[in-house]
């Protein structure tokens, strides 16, 4: 599932490719990707809107349109194409946007899990799904006092508690693996056991992971790509997650792969406490 650098990545691609644009018409072919409003409402709202900017909130995609905001999630597989209005539309295209040029953005998604959303632009932040979302990894006021606050009733292992949205906008599992190696953290360790200083590492290696995927371009793994073939590169610097059969690279201990929560995990049970 793309985190935040893929995200971001994404977004960067769409900036060079439909800002300015109007979008003349709408088509949907899953009509479970459409959360909010009704399908037939959201292509009726959508029409003759312009793209005026696109950023991001935790996992989001934010269009700016005219009159409203288009919340877009990618889920495990969901990415975008560009086509021409006559290009015949192949499998797994579930989405269709045209643009006033005759030019379209095509949401390809094959787990069919994407989700949109069309939100209004005064109250967006405070409507679902954004509402509830905890700060983003570079926000000011995320700090050691306020993990460790969000952190001392819950007793189930921190790696869960990083993934939880509400808490830090943005980490999903390749990144929360590379944080709390980086951070010498049990994932397994009960999250009210993490000290408020081993909370102050967390954040400082959260932005040091992300700011370098960022830069990067992300992760590339799988079946993940951003858009039109845009890979990342921060599948190479990749300490201890897909190590499998691997060794630590600070102690060449063997690395661990387990399940927490139905996820993937790996970490280094020596250096990891």
């Amino acid at each position: 599932m793309p985190e935040k650098p893929e995200v971001l990545t994404v977004v960067g691609a769409l900036k060079s490719k439909i800002i300015g644009k109007k979008i003349i018409k709408t088509e949907v072919f899953w009509n479970n990707i459409i959360v909010n409003p009704s399908v037939e409402k959201f292509k009726d709202k959508i029409k003759n809107q312009i793209i005026e900017k696109i950023d991001t909130r935790g996992k989001w995609i934010l269009i700016h349109l005219t009159k409203n905001i288009l919340a877009i999630h990618l889920r495990m597989e969901g990415k975008f194409f560009f086509r021409n209005q006559n290009d015949e539309i192949k499998r797994h295209e579930h989405v269709i946007f045209t643009f006033d040029d005759f030019t379209q953005m095509r949401f390809h998604d094959v787990r069919k899990f994407g989700k949109m959303h069309l939100l209004s632009k005064e109250n967006y932040l405070k409507e679902e799904p954004l509402k509830n979302m905890g700060y983003e990894y570079n926000d000011y006021n995320l700090d050691e006092n306020y993990l460790y606050h969000k952190l001392q009733n819950k007793k189930i292992p921190i790696k869960t508690s990083l993934l939880d949205q509400s808490i830090i906008a943005g980490i999903g599992n390749i990144y929360d693996d590379e944080i709390l190696f980086m951070s010498g953290i049990s994932p397994l360790r009960e999250s009210n056991r993490v000290t408020k200083f081993e909370c102050k590492k967390i954040i400082k290696n959260t932005n040091i992971v992300l700011e370098k995927a960022i830069k990067l371009g992300g992760t590339t793994i799988k079946s993940f790509t951003s858009s039109e073939g845009v890979h990342g590169l921060f599948q190479n610097e990749l300490l201890i997650h897909g190590k499998k059969n691997g060794v630590c690279p600070n102690c060449n201990n063997s690395v661990q792969k387990i399940k927490i929560n139905g996820r993937g995990t790996y970490y280094c049970n020596k250096c990891q406490k």
